[in-house]
């Protein structure tokens, strides 16, 4: 809690040893206001600078909060007191709640700006589907190749919609490890607005950590858990068994278009962190797909090298996958907007998810 504490202390600082303030409610300006506006007084018709202006930019001042977590409510006259100070207190919870999620400290910016799309290197050859395959299957034999691991370790974003308000989504890193027994432990932590795209986990020894930085949003393990349907099964090796797997993830008992194909592999890189020999059938899977175009060299938002690979679908969403040039592993997966969203004031080009896998 010392970060919300301090972020609600340097929004609105009053004196511990304030004799009419003891426990840290509003302002005598704010109180006035919060008093006329109770009362029936209707300050945006009066005009007066710095308060009608104000409200009529639809930025609202919330009750202050004690220290101890709080609402504090005045005195409210009138036959409806009770409502009002029931929405006061859901308010102030609300807001103390959402503080703590999108801000990782006082002096820090929220952690809620949408990213920048990744752009294709000018002049950057692309690298053919088949030869990535080829590069893929040549690994998959090594000894020393990875193996097929449960459990990811992802940073992702999402674009929240709404109908009245600007969205607010979170980018986190999660980290996922089960054990022999089938339990599992799950880290979440908000990544590091100051940084974005370093790394907040460290996985040293197998064990999950938090880094200096991130907040934590999830620490947890669960109890364990046994299934043999996708995706909690293994993946198969062989690349048609593969779609047919794919397909299961999706709930569905049709062939999957290339969009729908792509989420599907999220949603394997979801669960599980693919081996050499998987690695390879994946790449091999996607040669063999129509409508997935080499659009040329790219760097990751972890700072990876990747071959990039795009398709579009029927409803203005461009799907990008990257893919490691040497291995064929997939690096990561980002969705853009191809036209403009006027509803939603999204422009074109806007980022609307991303998720960048780890080993």
């Amino acid at each position: 809690m010392a970060d919300e504490l301090d972020l609600l202390r340097s929004a609105d600082p009053v004196p511990s040893d304030d004799h009419r303030f003891g426990d840290g409610p509003l302002n005598p300006r704010a109180e006035h206001r919060l008093a006329r506006l109770l009362t029936g007084a209707d300050e945006r018709a009066a005009g007066r600078p710095g308060e009608g202006q104000e409200a009529r930019s639809g930025r609202l001042r919330l009750p202050s909060v004690s220290w101890s977590g709080r609402p504090v409510v005045p005195s409210l006259p009138g036959a409806g007191r009770l409502r009002i100070v029931w929405g006061l207190l859901a308010t102030a919870l609300v807001a103390a709640l959402t503080l703590g999620l999108v801000v990782s400290g006082p002096s820090s910016p929220p952690a809620v700006a949408a990213p920048r799309p990744l752009v294709i290197e000018t002049g950057s050859a692309p690298v053919p589907l088949d030869r990535l395959a080829e590069r893929a299957a040549a690994l998959a034999g090594d000894r020393d190749a990875p193996r097929l691991r449960k459990g990811t370790h992802v940073q992702s974003w999402s674009l929240g919609m709404s109908d009245d308000d600007p969205p607010v989504t979170l980018a986190e890193e999660r980290l996922v490890r089960w054990r022999p027994d089938g339990s599992r432990t799950e880290l979440v932590v908000a990544t590091d607005p100051r940084h974005p795209g370093r790394p907040v986990l460290s996985d040293e020894d197998g064990t999950p950590r938090l880094a200096d930085d991130g907040h934590v949003l999830l620490d947890r393990t669960y109890p364990p858990s046994w299934s043999d349907a996708p995706p909690q099964s293994p993946p198969p090796r062989a690349p048609d068994r593969l779609r047919a797997y794919l397909a299961e993830t999706q709930y569905t008992g049709t062939p999957l278009t290339t969009p729908e194909l792509l989420d599907a592999v999220a949603t394997l890189l979801d669960h599980w962190t693919l081996g050499a020999r998987e690695s390879a059938a994946l790449a091999r899977l996607l040669a063999d797909t129509e409508g997935l175009r080499p659009a040329g060299r790219v760097t990751d938002r972890l700072g990876r090298n990747g071959q990039a690979y795009v398709t579009d679908d029927a409803h203005g969403v461009r799907r990008m996958l990257i893919m490691d040039p040497a291995t064929g592993a997939v690096l990561g997966l980002e969705s853009t907007l191809t036209a403009p969203d006027p509803e939603y004031r999204a422009d074109r080009g806007a980022v609307m998810a991303y998720s960048a896998w780890m080993p």
